[in-house]
């Protein structure tokens, strides 16, 4: 007898949806009539699990998303656990898209309106604060944390970031620019903000794998870069061997001591979580003499809807990167002025972090397939981090999150 094709396994899926919580479809069907409602910009054709089709939105420009509901699991996942129930429906098959990239922009640029579906319910709204508050950034949180995002390993980062291993927004001045022009654009903006010149010292707040470091020492300037990634410590010290002025260490930044020309921080605030974002500003100031420049990039949130953000757990902050949190403008411009900083030269370009995201999944893809990544990771894990990259460039391209270079300046 032949085997059940992949085509026969879905249609059986969607008799056995159909025939079990299809019963309760009056109840999902007034859920997507609260979608369709909350689509200003955009559309979604959405064909549900008994093989019918509906369009949602179609009133007004914008992203244009596709979505096979294979089961009404999904959408019970959705209603229960948001963004992180919605990954798990994805991961388990019951929904599909050919771009999930546009319905994740989609939801982004209606995120006033759909913001409370991709949200938590009840109690396990309740678990997943818990479990997040458990990871929080203490001195031994934020180890534990980082180690589980960045100390996955140079040799997986290295198959699909650029080849200076650059893991942050690149900076595209033109149209088909390489990935690799376009972070070291982003690297000379930042070293410029710094206002130094040759022979004055930076510190930089979460080093990375040393790109910027390297650029700044071969323009002269003395680097103290610190990290809590062991991995990335060793890369940036084996690519500054024999440069004069680069040092790296395994400091946390509440233990920073020292005084310095200029701070470079290029995507860290995110790692640090709002409880500590205080002591974040505070240790930069710290380290700044009178009239220093601190040149931070920092990913961006919603002003408007971050209180219902950070009141919740979302897809990354459960699967990808546990204790982060994105930035709200208002609260760091007001710790820095706290601080005694200025908030100067503010520019925005999430639109070029959507363009970064897509070059990485591109190349995560083809490492994948190709069998460059390391097998300790297996096919879930790579599906995992593949949603990962397509959820964030739709937040970006939607514009529900918006990355910002600002110089801070102590008075």
């Amino acid at each position: 007898m032949n085997a059940p094709t992949r085509e026969q396994g879905r249609l059986e899926e969607r008799r056995r949806s159909a025939g079990m919580l299809g019963l309760l479809a009056p109840l999902f069907h007034r859920q997507i009539d609260r979608l369709d409602r909350g689509i200003a910009e955009g559309s979604l054709e959405l064909v549900l699990p008994d093989g019918r089709a509906r369009l949602l939105g179609g009133r007004g420009e914008g992203p244009i998303a596709v979505v096979d509901l294979r089961s009404w699991r999904a959408l019970v996942r959705l209603g229960l656990e948001g963004s992180s129930g919605w990954y798990e429906a994805w991961a388990a098959g019951e929904w599909a898209s050919p771009d999930p990239v546009q319905l994740f922009a989609l939801f982004s640029r209606n995120r006033a309106d759909l913001a409370r579906p991709a949200r938590a319910t009840g109690p396990w709204r309740l678990a997943k604060r818990l479990w997040h508050w458990a990871r929080r950034n203490h001195r031994g949180g934020s180890r534990r944390n980082i180690q589980y995002h960045y100390d996955l390993g140079n040799a997986f980062y290295r198959p699909w970031l650029d080849a200076g291993m650059t893991y942050s927004s690149a900076l595209f001045a033109e149209p088909g620019q390489s990935l690799e022009a376009a972070q070291a654009a982003k690297l000379q903006a930042m070293l410029d903000r710094t206002g130094t010149a040759p022979g004055d010292s930076i510190l930089e707040i979460g080093c990375g794998w040393g790109s910027f470091a390297e650029l700044a020492v071969r323009a002269g300037r003395r680097v103290d870069g610190v990290t809590l990634s062991t991995e990335q410590k060793a890369w940036a010290e084996a690519r500054t061997a024999g440069l004069d002025g680069a040092r790296f260490a395994l400091t946390d930044y509440r233990d920073l001591a020292g005084v310095y020309d200029a701070v470079v921080s290029i995507e860290m605030a995110e790692a640090v979580g709002r409880e500590y974002w205080p002591a974040y500003v505070s240790a930069i100031a710290r380290a700044l003499r009178p009239g220093g420049h601190a040149a931070l990039q920092v990913i961006c949130f919603d002003d408007l809807l971050f209180d219902g953000y950070a009141n919740n757990v979302d897809f990354i902050q459960r699967y990808v990167f546990p204790g982060g949190m994105l930035i709200r403008e208002t609260e760091f411009r007001h710790l820095a002025t706290a601080n005694g900083m200025q908030w100067r030269d503010e520019v925005r370009f999430g639109p070029d972090y959507a363009e970064t995201l897509r070059r990485w999944r591109a190349n995560f893809d083809a490492a994948a397939t190709a069998g460059l990544l390391p097998e300790q990771f297996d096919a879930r894990f790579v599906a995992l981090w593949c949603y990962y990259l397509m959820y964030c460039e739709g937040g970006f391209r939607g514009g529900g999150i918006d990355v910002v270079q600002v110089t801070l300046v102590k008075a």
